[in-house]
């Protein structure tokens, strides 16, 4: 079966009736994510950065190092819409986009509670509690030790987050935990930029609180568990896969872009081998695109639901399940008729398989159990299945795992024509496979964004229209769908954020000078560098990478907590490791807690001596 070649162009007609144009904002006010187009340390990126920061006044919110995505507060009195249409015409910008809003993709709430004493009391009376039934007897026939049999694969649920307490969670060992973490100690132990993120990070409130004020997240978390376990035995089991808690929508079930990114990136760094996003929204967001490229880059699943609209996602696309990267599987929800589901989205092009989706029993906060319906209990069945494969071939990466669920997926007539296997999850036959299947590698993918999109602004309204073409189509069984680019009503701004952490640094410490000409705004020429910096604080050592460096200062890198002021010693190794000096400098600025700029406090001459000859090049 091969996938259509389809090419989307959305062209956005801007001046809308007022209700229409409140339907198109669905963003934070007052927040943008930004990406310039030249390379970090370019004078018209630096420009930009000081006009932004001191001009503009727009205060740095976020960073995300790995693709150099910043995400802004606006000055006091802008608009998202007005600073959008300028920066787009500023040549050194890429892309700025709205910080979009985005919800949980469950179609009703919990429409009942149940404590497992009801539960037993209900099923010995007879009454069918499930919609689906998950293949608990296979699993428990299957586990058998294999090769891979201690491999504890980690699925993130990136949600509402988790009960902790719940007795499914508590007392199974199922609860990912942070190695490097020291709890409730007020310290950022494994220097990874989140203090006391033992179970995970709640991006909400910026705590390792993972409350679940919604229940979403515990629904979700016990139906990735359910492909694995009987969780409503009552009974103790050792959990075959390890769920990583990560929160970034709120108690109404609504969450940001940027936070989105962040869940993504902790769950990629600290190990997580899938995601399940059970959450999305009508519009593109470049910024999420690079970060769910990124996950892609280091072999991750990344399942997501179809969404609850009952339309087409070939049509009117829904994301992260419509973006194009080659290891996102979008499912849309099926009954326990193999129907799919009327709320469910689908597209033979963009979502990929279904799954059950309706009346799904599993656990909810206040150590209950209770029904829900919607996408989002669809795809955490995949990421089950994704996890046991993963535990059967730790190596086998996320196109792969992908692909073969699509492969294996039961053929339904009722999906015919609606998603692009015309099939329902299979549960067992992936992961025996995976056993035995030889490794493949993936393809080579790049997010394609254009490097500079088309933008206008018109009606008076200050937003911008934009054009984009999705140019990555992957064909065959299991590749990536090409889903249709151009995103719904109103306007969608595409931009692409990207800035160095040089540049900011040498923004702040311009803007710290208040100076006013353009030669004393830069005293010193700064230079891209890579080397160790070993940074003692307080007796305490810690290593971190320096990726600037002038006469002045430095730009270091690096994951623990530094004092803002504070003055630390550091030992800095040149760029092949060969030479060292020791300066001291005082803190002068931060970055999410992860970049610091450096100012020297009377740097010897022979330190400064020593840069000139590794920056003479």
């Amino acid at each position: 079966m091969a996938c259509k070649n389809l090419f989307f162009v959305g062209v956005f007609a801007l001046g809308f009736v007022a209700t229409d144009l409140a339907q198109a904002q669905d963003y934070v006010p007052g927040e943008v994510i930004v990406k310039l187009r030249e390379s970090s340390g370019s004078e018209q990126a630096f420009a930009f950065l000081g006009k932004a920061m001191t001009d503009r006044q727009m205060q740095l919110e976020g960073a995300f190092g790995r693709i150099d995505l910043y995400h802004f507060k606006l000055g006091k009195g802008q608009s998202v819409q007005q600073a959008i249409a300028e920066l787009s015409q500023d040549p050194a910008v890429e892309y700025a986009e709205p910080n979009y809003i985005l919800r949980k993709s469950s179609q009703t709430g919990i429409e009942n509670s149940f404590s497992l004493e009801e539960i037993g009391q209900r099923l010995s009376s007879g009454e069918d509690l499930f919609a689906t039934s998950a293949p608990v007897d296979f699993y428990e026939s299957w586990s058998a030790p294999s090769a891979q049999s201690s491999s504890r694969p980690i699925v993130a649920v990136i949600d509402t987050g988790l009960d902790l307490s719940h007795s499914v969670f508590a007392h199974n060992n199922v609860v990912w935990r942070n190695p490097g973490e020291i709890p409730d100690n007020g310290i950022d132990d494994d220097g990874n930029g989140y203090i006391d993120d033992v179970y995970g990070w709640n991006f909400v409130n910026n705590s390792g609180h993972m409350f679940d004020d919604d229940g979403h997240g515990t629904h979700v978390s016990g139906i990735v568990l359910s492909v694995a376990h009987d969780i409503f035995s009552g009974e103790s089991f050792d959990s075959k896969i390890q769920i990583m808690p990560l929160k970034f929508l709120d108690g109404n079930g609504m969450g940001t872009t940027g936070n989105a990114i962040k869940a993504i990136y902790y769950a990629v760094n600290q190990g997580a081998q899938v995601l399940n996003n059970s959450w999305g929204g009508p519009n593109y967001s470049a910024a999420l695109h690079e970060a769910i490229s990124f996950s892609y880059s280091k072999g991750v699943s990344f399942v997501a639901a179809a969404g609850n609209a009952g339309s087409s996602n070939d049509q009117a696309p829904m994301y992260p399940a419509s973006y194009n990267v080659p290891h996102v599987m979008s499912v849309a929800a099926t009954t326990n008729s193999d129907f799919l589901a009327s709320f469910s989205n689908y597209g033979f092009n963009s979502v990929h398989l279904g799954s059950p989706g309706t009346s799904i029993l599993s656990t909810v906060p206040g150590d209950k159990f209770g029904n829900s319906s919607g996408t989002s209990m669809a795809a955490p069945f995949v990421a089950g299945v994704a996890a046991l494969m993963k535990r059967e071939s730790p190596l086998m990466e996320g196109f792969q795992i992908k692909s073969i669920i699509n492969e294996e997926s039961d053929p339904i007539s009722f999906l015919s024509g609606k998603v692009f296997s015309e099939s329902r999850l299979n549960f067992a036959n992936p992961i025996v496979r995976a056993k035995s299947e030889a490794l493949v590698d993936s393809p080579v993918y790049s997010s394609g964004v254009p490097t500079r999109q088309l933008a206008s602004t018109t009606g008076g309204c200050g937003t911008v229209s934009t054009m984009y073409m999705d140019r990555h189509h992957q064909s065959g069984r299991g590749g990536g769908m090409g889903a249709g680019r151009g995103s719904g009503l109103g306007y969608v701004i595409l931009v692409l954020a990207l800035m160095a952490l040089p540049l900011v640094v040498a923004v702040a410490l311009r803007a710290r000078a208040k100076a006013d000409s353009p030669e004393s705004r830069r005293r010193h020429e700064r230079f891209k560098f890579d080397s160790e910096v070993k940074v003692n604080v307080g007796g305490r050592e810690l290593v971190g990478s320096v990726s600037s460096i002038s006469l002045g200062g430095v730009q270091i890198n690096t994951e623990a907590m530094l004092e803002q002021g504070g003055i630390v010693s550091m030992s800095i190794s040149s760029p092949d490791g060969k030479e060292q000096i020791q300066v001291e400098g005082r803190v002068v600025w931060s970055e999410a807690k992860k970049a610091y700029g450096v100012a020297f406090e009377q740097a010897p001459d022979s330190a400064l001596s020593q840069i000139r000859s590794w920056t003479k090049a």
